[in-house]
């Protein structure tokens, strides 16, 4: 195996605290193959642990899903490469129930959700982390392009050097506890940086290219798996304009998100949106675009990672942030509120945003910067327009 001799590339043993136990969450991908030699190469004592999270058969036969037969086989290559031990462990009945079912759900209820995050969320960062702890590691390291960094208040979670790349919107709900034992050796590179690494240690994986989209997905298709599962969701209904007007029928309530356009399969002479999903009545509200200006956010499940509780680091009037309702979205200036009689978490956004969803995540920034901390976010609980409409 050739050594990196890049000086940025290197782990320092202080950053992790000295030199200990590490397990590796290895996906199959280029990304967790290079966390484990970055861990290895700092001289940590390292081992790679492969999920499976979803029948196997199913998943080869799409390319471009993580977590599938080929990827535990590329993750033990690239340990095997490394010398390291490597362990595959079936996660698939806790998959399905803290992920797959609780995306079906969210999406019956007429919501968008992000499965990556509750992923991150409910396996990665609170199984996989007490598997790691009764293996005796110290830490858990991975993939994602986010850095942690120690500070006054412990450690600190802040985007990536990779801007394109950054992952932090989906590890919003990282909380302090599991932060301590959390390492990510990619947080200060960027993904060419990676790639050049594994091609200079020989790593199989070098070349292999991204995974894309939900890894679930199987046929690509949302609505599949969500009919399957809450076929609630199938019940057709009504599509009615905001201000009343019964424009036509759908095919149940799972085809359709807020925002979008395109597939509502009704005539009308200006191009009109989903405004709000009602599951109760199967309706899905649609209208122009100006009726899609969100000016305000009420938040569930909410995670706080600044350096004070959330009660003390926000005052009365509101705390100026930044913020990112998508992943792909750069932040936006934003005002993070608490609801002085419900103790409830709000965010107003100066000028409004077109297209939020409830499920959605809305993800919290100290600042607008490409290296901006991470100061918590949750998940989008209920709206409020700028301009009157039917209630989502």
């Amino acid at each position: 195996m050739t050594e990196a001799r890049s000086p940025h590339h290197h782990v320092s043993r202080a950053s992790v605290g000295g030199l200990r136990r590490v397990v590796v969450a290895m996906s199959g991908g280029v990304d967790s193959a290079v966390a484990a030699a970055l861990m290895q190469q700092a001289g940590h004592e390292v081992i790679g642990i492969t999920l499976q999270l979803y029948d196997n058969a199913e998943a080869t036969r799409r390319a471009g899903a993580c977590c599938a037969g080929r990827d535990i086989h590329d993750a033990r290559r690239a340990a095997e490469h490394l010398g390291i031990p490597h362990y595959v462990l079936d996660y698939e009945q806790r998959f399905r129930k803290a992920v797959i079912e609780t995306f079906a759900d969210s999406y019956a209820k007429g919501e968008t959700p992000i499965p990556c995050v509750s992923c991150n969320q409910e396996i990665k960062f609170k199984d996989l982390l007490d598997t790691a702890q009764d293996l005796g590691a110290d830490l858990l390291a991975t993939g994602h392009y986010v850095e942690r960094r120690e500070g006054p208040g412990g450690p600190a979670l802040y985007r990536s050097a990779d801007t394109a790349r950054d992952q932090s919107y989906f590890l919003f709900a990282t909380t302090p506890a599991q932060l301590a034992r959390l390492a990510f050796p990619l947080g200060g590179m960027t993904k060419p940086e990676v790639r050049k690494l594994a091609t200079e240690l020989g790593l199989p994986v070098a070349a292999k290219p991204d995974s894309q989209d939900i890894c679930f997905v199987a046929s690509g298709s949302y609505a599949d798996i969500v009919g399957r599962l809450r076929p609630e969701a199938a019940t057709p209904g009504d599509i009615v304009h905001v201000d009343g007007r019964v424009l036509g029928r759908h095919e149940g309530i799972m085809h359709f998100t807020v925002g979008q356009r395109r597939g509502l399969k009704i005539a009308a002479p200006e191009p009109l949106f989903v405004i709000g999903i009602e599951p109760a009545k199967a309706r899905v509200i649609v209208g122009p675009r100006d009726c899609l200006a969100i000016e305000t956010l009420w938040l569930r499940e909410m995670n706080w990672l600044g350096d004070e509780p959330l009660g003390a680091s926000v005052p009365s009037d509101g705390l100026d942030v930044y913020v990112r309702i998508r992943s792909a979205q750069a932040p936006r200036p934003g005002v993070v509120f608490v609801d002085a009689a419900t103790g409830n978490v709000g965010v107003r956004l100066p000028g409004g945003e077109l297209g939020v969803a409830r499920g959605q995540a809305c993800v919290i920034y100290g600042d607008g910067s490409d290296r901006a901390r991470v100061l918590g976010g949750g998940f989008i609980a209920a709206t409020e327009r700028q301009q009157a409409a039917v209630a989502a």
